[in-house]
């Protein structure tokens, strides 16, 4: 299963989602920077390309950058090369979230994991992750650690079910309700993931030995489609729709909408 997801971000431009989706960038990091220490050693656990590594980088943290990925590894080096900031970064690791062996034991301030929660279907395998995590950061170290939730998927596939095969019949949505498993019947697209209860989030997190500190939607605004967003960039008011998204984000009862959640933590 790892072999098809790394085929999958081999060809698919993580780089430019988080482009073409700004919003969800932004929120995660208005939080990040809200609880990130002043400076410090950081880990970017699962970092794709490596977008929020250079933008720690930038704002002088020293960042370590790991992926499953090797094509994304290299990305992000020639990223950091390109804008001048490979003084600030330790190392470029391809890496396994479930084993960071090559890493020390409380090494860290702070780290990212915005990814691989979403491909650990088995739950030792999300427990091996959250617990390497754990062991590279520092007590008292802060985890930014991104989620999908199950109940948007539900949804998703309600509203577009030819894009989400085989959830393009009740039964197969819902058995995925139960199980939060998701292997998608064409090949090439985002397959091999796992959505969790939101309720579920936090026990899971602290039963791993983390104190929670906020649970957020990185993307409620998902919701709003191109012409939404046209309407309020034509009225100037996008700075403003922004600030309340942000704003809200930690509402508890819109946290089903969004396509990402951030879990913030500190190591016990």
């Amino acid at each position: 299963m790892m072999s098809e997801i790394i085929k999958y971000y081999n060809q698919f431009d993580e780089w430019g989602r988080l482009d073409r989706e700004p919003i969800e960038f932004q929120v995660n990091w208005h939080y990040i920077k809200k609880y990130m220490p002043k400076t410090g050693d950081v880990l970017d656990n699962g970092a794709g390309p490596g977008k929020y590594s250079m933008k720690l980088a930038k704002e002088g943290y020293n960042v370590t950058l790991a992926d499953l990925t090797p094509r994304l590894v290299d990305i992000a080096r020639s990223k950091a090369i390109d804008l001048n900031l490979t003084h600030k970064f330790k190392d470029f690791l391809v890496a396994d979230a479930r084993e960071l062996s090559m890493l020390e034991d409380e090494q860290f301030d702070a780290s990212l994991m915005l990814g691989p929660m979403y491909h650990l279907q088995e739950e030792k395998n999300r427990i091996k992750a959250v617990n390497e995590l754990r062991r590279v950061i520092k007590k008292g170290g802060l985890i930014f650690v991104a989620f999908m939730p199950r109940i948007r998927h539900i949804f998703n596939s309600l509203l577009f079910p030819e894009n989400w095969k085989p959830n393009n019949n009740m039964e197969t949505i819902n058995q995925f309700s139960k199980t939060g498993c998701f292997n998608h019947s064409d090949e090439g697209r985002f397959t091999g993931a796992y959505y969790f209860n939101i309720e579920e989030i936090k026990p899971f997190m602290e039963s791993q030995g983390f104190d929670s500190l906020e649970l957020l939607g990185s993307n409620v605004a998902a919701i709003l489609n191109k012409n939404s967003w046209d309407y309020w960039k034509d009225k100037g008011e996008e700075e403003n729709v922004m600030k309340l998204i942000i704003d809200h984000a930690t509402d508890p009862y819109i946290l089903g909408i969004s396509t990402h959640l951030l879990y913030i933590g500190r190591k016990k």
